[in-house]
């Protein structure tokens, strides 16, 4: 019979140890209360939570914790509560806030368990800080009024180009050959229009697609060492957000190319340090392993218009990046001669097969290998208007499977004036 004492002892002994472990290392604070709303046991990441020492909590009334806006409330609520006492969290789709020993608020998510003891009734709070899903919460919710503005714009730009159409149509109907030229315009605008529907939709869907999955999942993950999973639905949120504004700003470009909004504005460039600024801003979409190398040659001084420049090699190097696989080289060469000044950007990646390359540069033109890497064609057709606007030429070889090389020829707007 003693032995039996002793076992039973024994074995209580290690359920509490276990217990008291469990409640000591937990990492949601818990905090457990009385039927009177008193504080009567803390665990050591709500004290650090609230920013309170040992023992400051313990005694008090739980509205310590409460903003002091909301404590009056909360003792309603709390007595009502333990009217009807049962597991369930607070809030009811409300967004809750706690407040620290300091003063300052915080986000929070708060479930209730009660039970009964020996010395009472009694309720176990568990407080998880959502401080940082709700800054993530925040950005998507900009990202997606950043997004819906920008469709907006297109859509009018849609409707300001169709309602300029219909005008100039009505305009040619006063000759026959006039109307046979605006009928084949007219074709030829539906055909872009066409493909214009099918690619935007196309591109626009991956992305918000993947918008939709990673906003939906990152709500999951509440917990501390969840972080990880998190910032990778984060890191694809904002790759998605990246991709739709290449898409409209290339549809843009197009638009200003067309109404001759956009002209060449040659600045003085320190050529080297402008290209390896641009690296920098582009080595974040490059793949595992991928690198680009830099070389120059001849003086460093050139008059370029900087913002053609810049579109212009971020769109070939972004080109080079998503066409080449993982672990190879891309180049960017650069030479400042007495003839202007010369680039080359080279790849390792698939190559244009023989039979498309002279359409490479026609709008909404894709290789027939391009398979199903994201992309609208128009980003070599911007290009060649771009350089064609600089007074440049703009020429490439590519071997299937092998690679790609364009070759760009600009003047030297100082050694013309000179």
């Amino acid at each position: 019979m003693l032995e039996l004492f002793i076992k039973h002892t024994e074995e209580m002994k290690r359920h509490i140890e276990m217990l008291n472990a469990l409640f000591k290392h937990a990492t949601e604070g818990i905090i457990v209360v009385d039927d009177h709303g008193t504080i009567a046991m803390v665990n050591p990441t709500a004290k650090d939570l609230f920013g309170y020492d040992d023992d400051e909590l313990v005694g008090n009334k739980i509205e310590i914790l409460i903003p002091i806006r909301h404590a009056r409330q909360h003792v309603h609520q709390r007595i009502n509560y333990m009217h009807e006492p049962r597991a369930r969290g607070m809030g009811n789709n409300r967004d809750l806030f706690a407040r620290r020993s300091d003063g300052s608020e915080f986000p929070v998510e708060v479930s209730l368990s009660p039970f009964s003891t020996s010395e009472g009734d009694f309720v176990v709070a568990f407080v998880v800080d959502i401080t940082a899903r709700k800054k993530q919460e925040n950005d998507i919710k900009e990202a997606n009024i950043e997004i819906q503005k920008l469709n907006t714009e297109l859509e009018m730009r849609v409707t300001q180009r169709t309602q300029e159409l219909g005008e100039a149509l009505r305009k040619l109907e006063t000759s026959q050959e006039e109307v046979v030229r605006a009928l084949e315009k007219e074709r030829e605008l539906n055909d872009m229009k066409s493909k214009f529907v099918t690619i935007a939709s196309h591109e626009f869907r991956t992305p918000l697609a993947t918008i939709l999955s990673s906003a939906s999942l990152i709500g999951r993950y509440v917990l501390t060492e969840e972080n990880d999973k998190r910032f990778k639905h984060v890191q694809r949120i904002k790759s998605a957000v990246n991709n739709l504004t290449e898409i409209l700003n290339d549809f843009l470009s197009i638009g200003k190319l067309e109404e001759g909004r956009m002209q060449s504005v040659p600045v003085q460039l320190d050529m080297p340090s402008s290209c390896l600024d641009l690296m920098d801003e582009i080595k974040g979409v490059c793949k595992e392993g991928q690198k680009i190398e830099y070389q120059h040659s001849g003086g460093a001084e050139a008059w370029l218009d900087k913002h053609l420049l810049r579109n212009v090699l971020i769109n070939l190097l972004s080109n080079a990046i998503k066409y080449s696989d993982c672990h190879t080289t891309i180049f960017l060469r650069t030479r400042v001669d007495e003839k202007g000044v010369h680039f080359e950007i080279q790849d390792q990646g698939i190559g244009i097969p023989e039979s498309d390359q002279p359409y490479i540069f026609d709008r909404f033109f894709r290789a027939h290998n391009a398979g199903n890497a994201q992309g609208t064609g128009l980003g070599l057709n911007i290009v060649k208007k771009y350089i064609d606007l600089m007074q440049g030429d703009i020429s490439f070889e590519s071997i299937t499977g092998k690679g790609t090389t364009f070759f760009i020829f600009l003047p030297n707007h100082a050694e013309v004036v000179a």
